[in-house]
């Protein structure tokens, strides 16, 4: 159930990346474009915050444990990482395509996974390297590698492939800061309101610096569906946060990335960018993607 939740949180992840990069080819401007998706979530996350009353008493804790500085500030930060994915979305999602963009972030992800679980960074403590596990990480930079075939890294510029992958490292790091969070708090909504108020403050501070410099938007488009990307964004990370410690950052980051490139595909497919993989990339880059979660799964041993 929870490797299943972490592809449902990746499939979501895919159709956000194309929301929130076509939301910031439409006004031409990727961070302006993130602080919106990153307010939508915030107000849904504030409006479930005071209705429901776990939610309230997980803020409740949330707030005495800042007070008296029982929660490392670390703890607070995950949401930073967050307003990267989103801008990074807009800056970029729109113009290489879901796929390109999925497998930028599939490298950082997973390397930073690997890295994370074997200190025991996240929720779920140390997590040992399994030959299983470092299998499935090779798989998955596979797919990176088959992505980039042919003339794509001719045709893009090299600063639009590096923005996914950090992207990806934050995606990572997001994932077992707001796990620990949630189980400090014991409330994973309390963790991910935490990570969009941060997330919002600093994309509010990158966005007035993007308007200073070039100016506001002539007008934002009306298509009600550009706005969704923030409730997304609240329904992928509060999942996250709460699967994390079943999953380890890595098996969550691989599971994701089976469901980002499914998903990526599809939607490419259906709607192309103005540049992306070829289809038989594509298609290899699904093959890959299931192997490197299968070899890395934990499986059980049958008892005897």
């Amino acid at each position: 159930m929870a490797l299943g939740g972490a592809v449902s949180i990746g499939a979501m992840t895919a159709i956000q990346a194309r929301i929130n990069g076509v939301l910031g080819v439409r006004i031409d401007d990727g961070i302006l474009a993130g602080l919106i998706s990153f307010s939508v979530g915030l107000v849904v996350l504030l409006v479930f915050t005071i209705a429901l009353p776990s939610a309230r008493a997980g803020a409740g804790r949330l707030w005495r444990g800042i007070r008296s500085r029982t929660i490392p500030t670390w703890m607070l930060l995950g949401g930073a990482c967050g307003a990267l994915t989103v801008s990074t979305q807009g800056v970029t999602a729109g113009v290489l395509g879901v796929s390109l963009f999925t497998v930028g972030v599939v490298a950082g992800q997973t390397l930073h996974g690997l890295v994370l679980d074997r200190i025991g960074f996240g929720p779920a403590g140390v997590v040992a390297v399994t030959p299983g596990r470092v299998l499935g990480g090779v798989f998955a930079l596979a797919a990176v590698g088959v992505s980039l075939g042919g003339d794509v890294l001719a045709d893009t510029p090299l600063w639009l492939l590096l923005l996914p992958f950090a992207a990806g490292v934050g995606i990572a790091w997001q994932s077992a800061t707001n796990g620990r969070l949630a189980q400090r708090v014991q409330s994973p909504m309390t963790a991910t309101l935490m990570s969009f108020i941060t997330g919002t403050l600093v994309l509010c501070v990158a966005a007035g610096v993007s308007v200073a410099v070039r100016g506001l938007p002539q007008a934002l488009p009306l298509e009600p569906w550009l706005y969704l990307g923030g409730l997304l964004g609240f329904v992928y990370i509060l999942l996250g946060a709460a699967i994390v410690a079943h999953t380890g950052v890595l098996l969550l980051g691989l599971g994701s990335v089976l469901g980002q490139l499914v998903a990526s595909v599809v939607i490419d497919l259906l709607w192309p960018a103005a540049a992306g993989p070829a289809l038989w990339q594509l298609i290899g880059m699904v093959f890959v993607a299931v192997a490197s979660v299968v070899v890395a799964m934990p499986w059980r041993r049958r008892q005897r």
